[in-house]
């Protein structure tokens, strides 16, 4: 069990609202609740019950609210340790003023991600786990938590261990080995073994490494750059899909001189959203930075919208944007298609495929419908399940994981050159070891302290 001092934060978000909650865990956190409170003795309840009673300050006798106290012993807890969580009226003083109270019965204010810290280190979930907790707070649509809740719930890091279990199996076979080096035939069977192993763990590794893109735009969305020369429907299509002005629309050329982002749920998967500055040469100094920024966007978009004005002619601007997004995944709009056609479909061949395009009309809001069922084609085939991604893979895992494989593709480098085999397991070990780090096996303190700031305070 991992030793630590009491900590407290305020767990609910500040501001108004019917319940807020002051969370505290560690050895102290029922004796310094029972301290200010007037009720119960929070000392002698059972564990996992909400008592009625007020918080009282010790000094004054002054009741500072009616509250409802959930008592949580360890090991049954959030962090393995007692928790104490006091359910008082929402409001930026009241919850304040009991925090300040546990502060000064002698809690400690927790660090960002503290409590989730604390049920890692005790055992409780792995780091995969960890990691998941803050996806299914972060979580932008129903699917994106159904798939947080699968990784919550074991979905990586069982199939992490089970590698791992099957890797140690060989490696405890291969020790066996070498301490019986004069029999010949027993190093190739271990060099064999050996490379079989690498090549059924590597085959795993690709399948889960296969997920890691579905994974990221579950978790960040599908970053989508609408783009084009300046009042051909940018701003318009970005109101149409959202449901709401957002989006300043003008006849004026120039009205969006900077991005606007924003997020639409596009059957359980976040879609965001970015409608950028309309791309002209301009003298005006604010426009081309919108400009230059819009360009920066393209590059780094998981999709482009393109959208075309087809009652003209492809302007050389057109022609730049359908050049420079050849190679992405990308949607063709022809808008304006309520107004004679005078864009040449013969010309805008040249640059794309027919199956891109989609004519639209912003101003009677035609074939809409048609582009969101045309990136989700794009992405997901159809339809997509929170089933279809079983593990919602980070930048980390990712990482982890193609450096695990690159170690197995050694083993088997080294395998087809004969090398002995103590050689060949410590690049076998290797890669038992980066997975290991996926799931918390081996860590430094650098890399908990990094993940868990990210989490959000009191969770």
């Amino acid at each position: 069990m991992y030793e630590a001092d009491t900590i407290a934060a305020i767990s609910t978000a500040l501001g108004e609202g019917a319940i807020g909650i002051v969370r505290l865990s560690g050895p102290e956190a029922i004796e310094i609740a029972d301290r200010i409170s007037k009720g119960k003795n929070l000392t002698k309840v059972e564990s996992h019950t909400i008592n009625y009673g007020h918080i009282v300050n010790p000094q004054t006798q002054a009741t500072i609210d009616e509250v409802m106290i959930s008592v949580m012993k360890a090991p049954r807890s959030y962090t393995c340790e007692d928790v104490v969580e006091i359910n008082c009226h929402g409001g930026i003083i009241a919850v304040r003023s009991i925090l300040d109270l546990v502060l000064d019965e002698g809690a400690r204010l927790a660090e960002p991600g503290e409590f989730t810290k604390r049920a890692f280190l005790n055992g409780r979930i792995d780091l995969s786990q960890a990691e998941a907790v803050m996806d299914l707070i972060e979580s932008k649509t129903e699917l994106a938590r159904q798939a947080s809740v699968n990784q919550l719930q074991g979905s990586l890091s069982d199939k992490i261990s089970q590698l791992r279990q099957k890797m140690l199996n060989t490696l405890a076979q291969v020790e066996v080995t070498i301490d019986y080096p004069e029999y010949d035939e027993v190093e190739e069977l271990s060099t064999q073994k050996l490379q079989q192993t690498a090549q059924d763990v590597q085959t795993d590794l690709k399948n889960i490494l296969n997920q890691a893109s579905q994974g990221r735009l579950f978790r960040e969305g599908i970053q989508t750059a609408i783009i084009g020369r300046p009042n051909v429907g940018k701003s318009s299509l970005l109101n149409r899909l959202l449901g709401s002005e957002k989006a300043i629309v003008t006849d004026i050329e120039g009205t969006t001189r900077d991005t606007i982002e924003e997020y639409l749920n596009l059957g359980g998967v976040p879609l965001k959203l970015v409608d950028t500055a309309g791309i002209r040469e301009t003298d005006e100094l604010v426009e081309q930075i919108g400009v230059e920024k819009s360009r920066q966007l393209i590059l780094e978009a998981d999709l482009i919208i393109l959208i075309l004005n087809q009652a003209e002619e492809l302007q050389a601007t057109d022609i730049d944007l359908l050049k420079q997004t050849q190679d992405q995944a990308r949607i063709i709009l022809l808008n304006k298609s309520d107004l004679d056609q005078k864009i040449d479909e013969n010309q805008l061949k040249k640059y794309s495929q027919p199956s891109e395009w989609i004519p639209t009309s912003m101003a009677l809001d035609a074939n809409v419908d048609q582009i969101q069922a045309a990136i989700q084609a794009k992405f997901f085939q159809g339809e997509v399940q929170a089933q279809d991604v079983n593990y919602l893979l980070n930048s980390r895992h990712t990482h982890l994981l193609r450096q695990a494989n690159q170690a197995l593709e050694e083993v088997q480098e080294a395998c087809e050159m004969s090398l002995p085999v103590d050689l060949i397991q410590i690049d076998f070990t290797r890669a038992w070891d980066l997975l290991g780090e996926i799931i918390g096996e081996s860590f430094q303190d650098e890399l908990l302290d990094k993940l868990f700031s990210q989490f959000c305070l009191g969770k």
